[in-house]
């Protein structure tokens, strides 16, 4: 973002809303812009107007089984108009991963679906499924397809030491029917089998932040998810701020105990969140913190909201925020009760 003019009356940094705040929003896809099939509430029209007010967004996903043509389709049909070009995936991170470590044209033994293919290619590496092609490295990533024999693929190769690169270690996957185990549950099979650990490039290592800050040349980005362990912990990992929204995955409850790289820097219910002016957090002398009209602090060992705003996620934030300062000065110590807070902001 360019300076802003340092003028009598002009916008300061902090009196923008995030969209405005940040040139690109590295979004995660389920849970944030769609579930499954359907794009959740306020999704399509929110970055509607965050593109058409200069935001560039892109679309990070830990799946490595679509290409980014298929899921900039999906995006497409669900209202949110996307080119492959917008979209980066734990594939694509693996793929780079696996170039760096054997030369150009080498083979390299897929246990996954299209998107490892295609991400393999783009890195002028040879993908093929079996031992017997000589390969000189394993990459794998979900695929419903993986079975019993691609994974004995894997074992045999990795236990005569190949590099093994993994697209991510989650360990579920969400479906239209439940939870499903992910390429986490698959990878742990092999790492039982051999007793070896791949390497891991999607979220949250700094592989697949890599990734997205060179195929989006982003300046100033903003990691825009809901789940904490991959994507906040992915953008603090990065050195980058986040946004928590709560359409998916993480829960209110869980933020308080946070350890510090589960920490988002803003809070919002949903996407709206990202066209939003977020008030400035801000620490008072008694060990309180303020945001946007709620005050925390601690009294008698809890956490009082001694005054309200109107959005109960910037009350959420002064929770935290005294929360953590409590935790982090406390050495292991135990901290200030919270649940009643919580409760009273109706979360």
């Amino acid at each position: 973002m360019p300076d802003l003019p340092d003028v009598p009356g002009s916008p300061t940094e902090d009196s923008l809303p995030l969209h405005r705040r940040y040139d690109t929003a590295l979004l995660d896809l389920d849970g944030v812009v769609y579930a499954g099939p359907n794009a959740i509430d306020h999704a399509v029209e929110v970055l509607a107007q965050a593109r058409a007010e200069g935001m560039r967004l892109a679309y990070v996903t830990n799946n490595a089984s679509r290409t980014p043509d298929a899921v900039s389709t999906h995006l497409t049909e669900l209202g949110v108009p996307a080119e492959p070009g917008d979209v980066i995936t734990s594939a694509q991170a693996a793929a780079r991963l696996v170039a760096g470590l054997v030369p150009d044209g080498s083979a390299v033994l897929v246990v996954g679906g299209e998107g490892l293919l295609q991400a393999l290619r783009e890195r002028g590496l040879k993908p093929v499924r079996s031992l017997d092609e000589g390969p000189v490295a394993v990459v794998q990533g979900f695929d419903p397809s993986v079975g019993w024999q691609q994974l004995s693929e894997a074992g045999y190769a990795v236990a005569q030491g190949l590099p093994w690169v993994a697209s991510n270690t989650d360990l579920t996957i969400p479906t239209a029917r439940g939870t499903a185990p992910g390429n986490g549950t698959l990878v742990a099979a092999v790492r039982a089998a051999t007793g070896v650990e791949p390497q891991v490039a999607g979220k949250p290592l700094p592989p697949m932040h890599r990734e997205t800050i060179i195929r989006t040349g982003a300046k100033h980005p903003l990691v825009v998810g809901d789940r904490l362990d991959t994507d906040i912990e992915g953008a603090f990992n990065g050195g980058v701020d986040s946004l928590l929204v709560f359409t998916g995955v993480s829960t209110p409850e869980q933020l308080p105990d946070a350890p510090e790289q589960h920490r988002p820097t803003y809070l919002a219910a949903d996407l709206r969140g990202l066209l939003r002016v977020q008030p400035e957090l801000v620490a008072d002398e008694d060990g309180g913190y303020r945001c946007g009209g709620w005050t925390a602090t601690v009294g008698d060992g809890a956490v009082l909201l001694d005054e309200r705003g109107d959005d109960p996620y910037d009350g959420l934030r002064a929770l935290c925020a005294v929360v953590w300062a409590a935790a982090d000065a406390s050495s292991g110590g135990e901290g200030p009760q919270w649940r009643k807070a919580l409760t009273e902001l109706g979360l």
